[in-house]
């Protein structure tokens, strides 16, 4: 078994981090603390390609399969979750949307301007009061004639105020609940529909979160994704896919925070040695390292099967579930090797400490992770 990377991956990778190293590493800082969306960065990425993995050359895109996307969403994290986060979810959720279900008019249109950045793509799933629980969603969509008039709120989307498309899940037969779920295509400026930024979140400050409200909000039929009623099927098939890659967020988080805790522990001397000297820090650095690797390697387990076009729900969500909580027990000791100075922003292991939580939660808790698994394994 050949664990090296493929060399055109490894050449991706190498470019992803000179960018990080000289665009993101000095303003992840501010962009956290000041809550900014750092949109400039985010056009650049478009430039680079990077917004447009999952999109076929066909649209525009550079059409990455998931190891080759996973290994970069892995290396902009180590450098700051949110970026990584956009990037993430522009790619896994909306453009995805699109390019699985959409017809071949709506990949026309979109796809390219996904790919390009010209457009940010958001998807709207979790609302106010239904999280986990999709058979509870509220946001209905009613047909009236060739149109659908949607009303409801969606919650904690990204991408909610700077979106530029939305893919939007509304219940369109209540008896039928999760089976009786449609999607839609919502543009900016549609009468009814209005966003309300989210601010003060804990971590991933940096990437834009907001509500979304319909109000009798008209939208074409033609805007309808897939079949009537389909689309939380379709959206389990997007949530299995993006679960590597928040995977692999992860496991950047978690290496950001180990190799700032190396380069501390190095550096910081006390009792006359570098504090690395001592076997309670050697120790923690160990398991770090050693439950990274871990972490990693059923990223690449999953996106490799994903890739084979062989059944990966199953590894997607281990995955998900061992890297986001490996990446959050990282966080935790690399901020206790830093002591006092780990509990201050002079040193970016809090910020990955606050980003890292995100990762148990988003794209499916840490509970429903354990659902899924124990679920598969008992087929």
């Amino acid at each position: 078994m050949d664990f090296r990377l493929p060399e055109e991956i490894v050449a991706l990778q190498r470019t992803v981090r000179e960018f990080c190293e000289a665009e993101v590493k000095p303003r992840a800082r501010e962009w956290d603390e000041k809550e900014i969306f750092p949109r400039e960065t985010v056009a650049k990425l478009g430039e680079l390609g990077l917004l447009g993995m999952t999109v076929p050359e066909e649209y525009g895109g550079v059409g990455l399969g998931a190891l080759g996307i996973a290994t970069v969403v892995e290396e902009i994290a180590r450098y700051d979750g949110s970026l990584a986060l956009t990037v993430a979810s522009h790619n896994g959720l909306c453009t995805n949307h699109i390019r699985w279900f959409g017809n071949e008019e709506q990949k026309r249109r979109w796809l390219p301007k996904l790919a390009s950045g010209e457009v940010l793509g958001a998807w709207a799933l979790t609302e106010p009061g239904s999280g986990s629980d999709a058979a509870g969603m509220q946001t209905t969509a009613v047909r009236k004639g060739d149109r659908w008039v949607l009303n409801g709120a969606k919650m904690w989307i990204t991408q909610g105020t700077v979106g530029g498309i939305y893919v939007v899940l509304a219940s369109t037969n209540r008896e039928k609940r999760q089976k009786g779920i449609t999607a839609f295509l919502v543009e900016p400026g549609t009468k009814g529909f209005s966003t309300v930024p989210i601010k003060g979140k804990l971590g991933m400050r940096a990437s834009d979160t907001a509500e979304l409200v319909f109000e009798d909000c008209e939208i074409p039929d033609e805007n309808r994704i897939g079949e009537v009623d389909q689309g939380f099927i379709d959206t389990l098939k997007i949530l299995d896919r993006g679960r590597i890659t928040i995977g692999a967020l992860a496991v950047g988080l978690g290496r950001g925070a180990l190799e700032e805790a190396l380069a501390y522990a190095k550096e910081r001397r006390a009792f006359g040695q570098p504090i690395a000297d001592f076997q309670a820090i050697r120790f923690m650095l160990a398991d770090m390292a050693t439950e990274l690797d871990a972490a990693r390697l059923l990223v690449q387990r999953a996106a490799l099967l994903c890739d084979a076009g062989r059944k990966f729900t199953a590894e997607a969500s281990m995955a998900k579930l061992f890297a986001s909580e490996v990446a959050t027990r990282a966080c935790n000791k690399a901020v206790q090797i830093h002591g006092g100075y780990g509990y201050t922003r002079e040193f970016p292991v809090e910020r990955y400490l606050r980003d890292a939580k995100l990762c148990e939660i988003g794209e499916g808790t840490s509970e429903i992770q354990r659902v899924v698994i124990s679920r598969e394994i008992l087929r």
